[in-house]
C-alpha cells in the first residue's frame, strides 16, 4: 500500500507544480490585443475532422463574400491551415502537431471545424482533445455562446470557463489500483475572476441587468466554492447588475421551464457545467447544429461549431449535406470580435431569415434536403437583399 500511495503522491505533486506555474503565467498576462492596430488581421481557417472541412469551406466562402473589400485592400487575410486531423494527430501522438501549432500561432483569430476526440473503445490512441489543448496553448479562457429563440423571448449569452475545471486535467487522472481511480479538478482565483468579470462586463456594455452564476458549491466546496466566492466579490464592482447563483442540477431543469426561461440573460460557469448547459440551451434553440461558439483570450481567439465531427456522415457519403449553420454563426461571432460589427449583424440576420423565417431550402443532413453549399449560397443571396432588415424585423424581441 505504501508504494501505491507514494506513486499517487508523485503524480499529484507534478500536477500541483504545473498548475502553480500556470497561475504565475496568468499573473503576468499582457493586455488585450487591439485589432484596430493590426494589418492584416490574419484569420486562420482550420477544417478539422469528419464533416469539418466541408462545413468550414462554406463558412470561408461567406467570409470571403462579406469581407471582399477588406481582403482586397490587405486589411484581412484568410489563411487555410492543414493538418489538424485525427489521422495526423494520432500519427504524431499529439493533440496538436507542433508544425500545426506554429501555423496557428501566426494567426490572430481562427475559424475552426469540429475535431474528433478519441474515446475508449475506438480505433484512435488516447490523445488529449485538440480543443482542450488549443484553449490551453492559446489561453482561450472564455467560451462564449449565444442562444436566441424569439418566440419564447429567450436571449441568452453563456460564458463558460475554458482552461480550468474538470476538463483541464481530465486526461491526467490516475488509477491508484484496480479498485480505485482519481480524477482532478482545478479552479484558480485568477481563472475564476477573469471569466466572471468578462460576463459582468458584457452585461454592463449591453445594458443587461442580470447575471447568473452556475456551480455545485454546496457539494464541491473547495473549487466550486472558490468560483462562487470570486463571483460574489466581482459583483460588488457592478452594483447596477442583479446577480444570482444556481446549482447545476436545478439549472438544467429551469432552462426548460417556460415560467423561468425568459428571466435569464447572462450565465457564467466553470468548464464542465458550462458545457452541459450550453449544449442543453443549443438543443432548446433547435439542436447543436444551430449554435456557434467563441473561445476568447487576450491575444488569440478561436471560433467554432459546437457539434461533433460526425464521421458516420462521411462514411455514408453524406458529408456534402452537413448543415453549416453552426460554423457560419461562429463566423459572425468572429467578425463581431475583430470589429466588423455591422457585417456580423447582417450575417446573423440572414441566418435567422434563412434557417427560421423563410426556410426556402432546408438542410436535413441527407439527400432529401439541400447541400451545405446550396445553403451557403442561399445565405449570400439573402445578404444582398435590399429588404434584409425589414424581413428580419419578425425576430424582434417582445
Amino acid at each position: 500500500m505504501d508504494e501505491i500511495i507514494e506513486k499517487a503522491k508523485i503524480h499529484f505533486e507534478k500536477l500541483v507544480k504545473e498548475q502553480l506555474e500556470r497561475v504565475e503565467r496568468m499573473k503576468k498576462a499582457g493586455d488585450w490585443v487591439d485589432y484596430k492596430t493590426i494589418k492584416p488581421i490574419i484569420i486562420g481557417i482550420v477544417g478539422g475532422d469528419g464533416i469539418g472541412p466541408f462545413i468550414t469551406k462554406h463558412a470561408k466562402s461567406v467570409l470571403e463574400f462579406l469581407l471582399k473589400e477588406e481582403i482586397e485592400n490587405g486589411n484581412v487575410e484568410l489563411r487555410v491551415i492543414e493538418g489538424l486531423t485525427i489521422e495526423n494527430r494520432a500519427k504524431v501522438m499529439k493533440a496538436i502537431p507542433d508544425d500545426v501549432l506554429v501555423e496557428i500561432k501566426k494567426c490572430h483569430v481562427l475559424l475552426k471545424g469540429p475535431t474528433t476526440t478519441p474515446r475508449k473503445g475506438d480505433k484512435w490512441p488516447n490523445i488529449e482533445s485538440a480543443n482542450v489543448t488549443m484553449r490551453r496553448e492559446l489561453d482561450l479562457f472564455a467560451n462564449v455562446r449565444p442562444v436566441k429563440l424569439p418566440e419564447k423571448n429567450i436571449d441568452w449569452m453563456f460564458f463558460r470557463e475554458n482552461t480550468e475545471g474538470a476538463y483541464v486535467l481530465g486526461s491526467r487522472g490516475i488509477n491508484i489500483s484496480d479498485d480505485l481511480a482519481f480524477d482532478f479538478k482545478v479552479i484558480t482565483s485568477q481563472g475564476a475572476e477573469r471569466i466572471v468579470r468578462l460576463a459582468f462586463d458584457y452585461a454592463k456594455k449591453n445594458n443587461i441587468n442580470k447575471v447568473t452564476v452556475v456551480t455545485k458549491a454546496n457539494v464541491v466546496k473547495a473549487t466550486d466554492g472558490k468560483f462562487l466566492a470570486i463571483a460574489e466579490e466581482v459583483a460588488k464592482d457592478y452594483p447596477e447588475i442583479e446577480w444570482d447563483d444556481w446549482y447545476i442540477d436545478i439549472m438544467t431543469a429551469k432552462l426548460v421551464d417556460p415560467a423561468r426561461q425568459s428571466q435569464f440573460r447572462v450565465f457564467v460557469a466553470p468548464n464542465l457545467y458550462g458545457d452541459i448547459i450550453t449544449d442543453e440551451a443549443a438543443q432548446i434553440q433547435g439542436g447543436v447544429g444551430t449554435a456557434g461558439s467563441a473561445n476568447i483570450g487576450k491575444q488569440y481567439s478561436m471560433f467554432e461549431a459546437i457539434h461533433g465531427s460526425a464521421p458516420r456522415m462521411v462514411e455514408d457519403g453524406r458529408a456534402q449535406y452537413a448543415d453549416p449553420s453552426s460554423i457560419i454563426k461562429a463566423a459572425a461571432l468572429l467578425m463581431n470580435h475583430i470589429g466588423f460589427i455591422g457585417k456580423a449583424k447582417k450575417l446573423e440576420m440572414a441566418l435567422d431569415i434563412c434557417a427560421t423565417l423563410e426556410k426556402k431550402i432546408a438542410v436535413t443532413g441527407r439527400d432529401n434536403g439541400a447541400t451545405g453549399e446550396e445553403f451557403a449560397k442561399y445565405i449570400m443571396d439573402t445578404l444582398v437583399n435590399p429588404n434584409l432588415e425589414e424581413k428580419w424585423k419578425g425576430f424582434q424581441y417582445k
